[in-house]
């Protein structure tokens, strides 16, 4: 008869705590695990709204839902009387070192981030990178990648695009375009003048404002130097610039006027012989 009072006294001061403890570690699990999913949908909903990158999107709430877990979890450990301290000290060194083992993925990954937030250029767009020019065809998390004009691929990481100037030629609708022409100085420069004038404007790309610019720029060592900077379409800068350079050249030949080069002219003494007899 005592034994059985004292199996059930030690049921009653044991089993019982320790299984309520168990059921509601469980509901805490259940509960937390249903909040995290809850706010990790509200969290892609409140980014979907924004319009951010899809990529960055999932990545954003994968991240959320994890820590959010990690954190049901550790509570669901200490209803059961697990010291959880040592654990959350533990995971802290091993965020840590994995911090320091992927410094610059991690340094990627922000740059990543910031350029799919604020978007200094998309997909599409003609772009001078890290000292390389392309066109832009993906924008991850970790890198970019390029196609240049020769139809090579670049993988860039996010790092150094970020870190470094980024040039973007298709982020206006137009462009000036920027071309330097000389004639010789025994040309007529009112000649030449106007014929560049008469060249850019029978082009029908060019824009009537802002006005072109056709002026002398400088007096060179070797030429009279015009500036000429008509206003394009940026999808027109190209093929504006090969033809008006064709065109110029074409028709200053037509014209008598020369394109001079660089020269050096060597004049060469003549020896003096004395032939005078001693």
């Amino acid at each position: 008869m005592f034994e059985d009072l004292n199996i059930e006294a030690m049921a009653d001061t044991y089993l019982t705590p320790y299984a309520a403890n168990i059921a509601l570690a469980i509901v805490i699990f259940i509960a937390g695990k249903w909040l995290a999913n809850t706010l990790t949908n509200v969290v892609i909903k409140l980014l979907q709204k924004s319009k951010m990158d899809d990529m960055l999107i999932s990545f954003v709430a994968s991240i959320t839902k994890t820590i959010l877990l990690l954190f049901v979890a550790i509570a669901a450990l200490n209803q059961l009387g697990i010291d959880t301290t040592s654990l959350i000290a533990l995971l802290g060194a091993a965020g840590l070192a994995v911090g320091l083992a992927l410094q610059n993925s991690l340094q990627n990954f922000a740059a990543g981030v910031m350029l799919i937030v604020f978007s200094p250029f998309k997909a599409g767009d003609f772009v001078e990178l890290a000292g390389v020019a392309g066109v832009v065809e993906n924008i991850g998390i970790f890198s970019s990648v390029l196609r240049t004009g020769d139809n090579r691929e670049l993988i860039i990481p996010n790092g150094s695009i970020y870190g470094g100037i980024i040039i973007n030629y298709s982020a206006r609708s137009t462009r000036r375009v920027d071309m330097v022409f000389g004639i010789d100085y025994d040309d007529d420069l009112r000649v030449a003048k106007e014929l560049l004038r008469s060249i850019i404007l029978a082009d029908d790309r060019v824009l009537s404002d802002p006005e072109p610019v056709v002026a002398v720029s400088e007096l060179a060592d070797f030429s009279v130097n015009f500036i000429v900077r008509p206003w394009v379409k940026s999808a027109d800068y190209w093929p504006v610039l090969w033809d008006t350079t064709e065109k110029v050249k074409l028709e200053f030949d037509a014209h008598g006027l020369s394109i001079p080069y660089p020269q050096m002219d060597i004049h060469i003494p003549k020896r003096v012989v004395d032939t005078t007899e001693n």
